[in-house]
């Protein structure tokens, strides 16, 4: 499922990052070569990403 339309973005790709990059979806999605274009997935994205962190057994550290 995609998560960004604009970029192409699966959910599966997001949460990946997720796990390996910290800050928020933007952030997440520059570390993927991509930028937010029109915004609407970045709630949903906040979300995922704070959803497959919590999962993870540590915090990431920061780079």
């Amino acid at each position: 499922m995609y998560t960004c339309v604009c970029n192409a973005i699966r959910e599966c790709e997001l949460r990946q990052a997720a796990r390996q990059h910290d800050g928020c979806a933007e952030t997440v999605y520059a570390k993927l070569g991509k930028r937010p274009n029109c915004g609407h997935c970045l709630d949903e994205a906040e979300e995922l990403i704070a959803e497959e962190r919590a999962a993870l057994p540590q915090p990431l550290e920061a780079a």
